[in-house]
């Protein structure tokens, strides 16, 4: 990682063409992260994304550096970025995984139940809960435009009866006149968060 930072880093200060010598610099970088079989190839890109995502600073930290003639200011903010882009990019992964997870999970349990439009109808209002939030029972069957689709053709008391049924099955909770999908199950099978 300190080698590809300091390839960039030289190269930006070298200036060896009349232009491209940023994105010169930023290949080069990623090119050596890449092959460095340490960091994931999905990740070679972070410090690059780093750079242009707080590129007021990353201009501060190569003028200052080449004034002050000193490369910790700006290899501290190189690694600070990496690991900030590699803890978002894990979070982003645990939510993904949290999703599928969950998805599997509803469907497992809408399974032992039998086939029908009911259990359909069921199992799309659970999958449209949001994972974290509660949501007022009025506001349920509204949740996307082909869940009100379903629910349109229903009478006054099928809703009650759907909210039962996923509340005996385990996958939903009531939070006073809310209710929310019981995600949190799946915190028991998945890896923690990565550090803040």
């Amino acid at each position: 990682m300190l080698q590809a930072v300091f390839a960039h880093l030289y190269t930006a200060w070298i200036h060896p063409f009349g232009d491209g010598n940023g994105r010169t610099a930023r290949l080069l970088e990623y090119m050596l992260l890449a092959r460095s079989g340490r960091i994931p190839l999905l990740a070679a890109h972070l410090l690059s994304n780093h750079y242009n995502l707080t590129r007021t600073r990353y201009y501060w930290e190569l003028e200052a550096a080449s004034r002050l003639r000193s490369t910790s200011s700006f290899v501290a903010y190189a690694v600070r970025g990496l690991v900030d882009g590699l803890r978002d990019q894990l979070n982003l992964v645990r939510e993904q995984q949290l999703d599928l997870a969950w998805a599997n999970y509803v469907n497992k349990t809408m399974d032992r139940f039998p086939a029908s439009k009911a259990n359909n109808r069921q199992r799309a209002l659970v999958h449209a809960m949001p994972p974290f939030e509660s949501v007022a029972r009025d506001e349920l069957t509204l949740l996307t435009p082909a869940l009100a689709a379903l629910y349109a053709r229903t009478g006054p008391r099928t809703l009650s009866r759907d909210l039962n049924r996923l509340l005996k099955a385990g996958l939903i909770r009531r939070e006073g006149r809310n209710w929310k999908a019981r995600t949190d199950v799946m915190f028991r099978f998945m890896p923690p968060a990565a550090p803040s």
